[in-house]
Formats: C-alpha cells, sequence, structure tokens
C-alpha cells in the first residue's frame, strides 16, 4: 500500500463512521482511571517543563484534546478526517482543530511543548513509524515531550465494517521496546512507560510512552563548553 492509498483509505473510513464511533467512545475516557493519571502527569510535566502550544495529532473528534485543555494546556487538536474535525468543533467550540497528517505537519521547526498520539499510530504502516517519531521530533522544542498510547500486540487486524459502515482499516499493534527504540531513533528518548492488563471488552493490554526530546544545555554551561573551546582554539 502506498502513502496514499493508507492515508485515503483511513480518511474515508473515518469520515463514514465519524458519527457513530464518536457516540460509542464519548465517555469512554470518564471510566479509564490509569489513562486519565497519564494524562495527569503529563500535563504537570509539560507545564513544569514551561508550558507552550500542545498538538494531539489524530485527535478525532477531540475527547482527548479537550480533556488536556482541562488540565491546564495550551492544546488544539489535528486530524486527518474533515469529519472528525467538524465533530471536534461542534462539541468543542472553544478548542481549535485543524486537518492535516501525521507524516506531514503543517507545524514550524522547534515550536511545541508536546505532541500527543493516543492511539493514532495503529493505522501507521511499521516501515512509517520512523518518519512519523522524526516528524514529532522537528517540530518539538528543545526539552519537549510525546506521549504515545496504543494496543500491545504483535499481530495486526484488517476491518472492512465498524459501526455498520464499510471501512478499509489495518489495526496495527505495538511492543513497547520497539516503539521505545523508534522514539529513541528519532531522537526522543523514553521516560517513562505504562502498561496494563486488559479491561472489560478489550482483547489487548494497552500502554503508553513518555519521551522526550533532549532540552538545551543550561546557559553557564553552554558558556563553559564556548569558552573551553575558545581555549583549545588559542592553544594550537
Amino acid at each position: 500500500m502506498t502513502e496514499a492509498d493508507f492515508l485515503n483509505s483511513t480518511r474515508a473510513s473515518y469520515n463514514a463512521m465519524a458519527i457513530d464511533y464518536d457516540e460509542r467512545f464519548r465517555d469512554e475516557l470518564a471510566a479509564q482511571t490509569l489513562e486519565r493519571a497519564v494524562f495527569a502527569g503529563f500535563a504537570e510535566l509539560v507545564r513544569n517543563a514551561g508550558g507552550g502550544p500542545v498538538a494531539d495529532v489524530g485527535s478525532g473528534p477531540g475527547r482527548v484534546t479537550a480533556h488536556l485543555h482541562g488540565l491546564g494546556l495550551s492544546v488544539y487538536g489535528i486530524d486527518l478526517s474533515p469529519r472528525m474535525v467538524e465533530l471536534a468543533r461542534r462539541e468543542h467550540p472553544g478548542l481549535r482543530f485543524e486537518e492535516g497528517s501525521m507524516l506531514a505537519l503543517d507545524i514550524p521547526d522547534g515550536t511545541l511543548a508536546a505532541v500527543v498520539a493516543w492511539y493514532s499510530t495503529i493505522h501507521v504502516p511499521q516501515e512509517r513509524l520512523p518518519d512519523v517519531f522524526a516528524e514529532f521530533h522537528r517540530v518539538l522544542a528543545p526539552g519537549g515531550y510525546a506521549l504515545v498510547g496504543f494496543q500491545v500486540g504483535d499481530e495486526q487486524r484488517v476491518y472492512t465494517e465498524a459501526f455498520g459502515h464499510e471501512v478499509s482499516l489495518t489495526f496495527r499493534r505495538w511492543q513497547p521496546d520497539r516503539i521505545a527504540e523508534l522514539l529513541a531513533g528519532a531522537g526522543l528518548p523514553v521516560r517513562a512507560r505504562t502498561f496494563r492488563e486488559p479491561e472489560r471488552w478489550e482483547p489487548t493490554p494497552q500502554a503508553s510512552l513518555i519521551a522526550r526530546k533532549p532540552p538545551l544545555p543550561p546557559a553557564d554551561d553552554q558558556t563553559a563548553d564556548d569558552q573551553t573551546a575558545g581555549d583549545q582554539a588559542a592553544e594550537s
């Protein structure tokens, strides 16, 4: 499948089932105690690092975006599906939502305090994950955080029907060690991991990783480094 095929099928599938998807998962976060704890800790890390703009990539109807906003983050949503963006804007009129792809974010280099990809990498072909994480690294400011959530496993499932609608979606599950490796390879070493067993209707365990783009060295350290370099140059 080419990149265009993957993006087009994902966009069309979520356009088709947007309303039913929203109704099914609208209140899901209220029952997810551990996930809310992860969001709270993540939000505190971002605030303590100085805050700034946060992109929720693959935001769907906006429930996670709205929750993070309630935790004090300056967050906005980005989604591939125009129908999902439309729903998010309607349900959360005070927040910003845009169309876009995580493979080519319309965001200047080094401008975000954080990126969130909450179960939105699950449709990305494995060979394109390094490109996605490289894009996260590009848009993050030094010291910026990335939060990635996903189902745990090695298999993938292909769906041609969902909520009574015809779709073409491949759901991919990942191993935390592999995602951590890919994040580190993109310059985003992992700082924290969570893992929990399935609950209720879930068929698989769930995981999330918090990674961070290395911050710039303190000004005093940078000055010392520059002075050392200058001394070495003078001696040579």
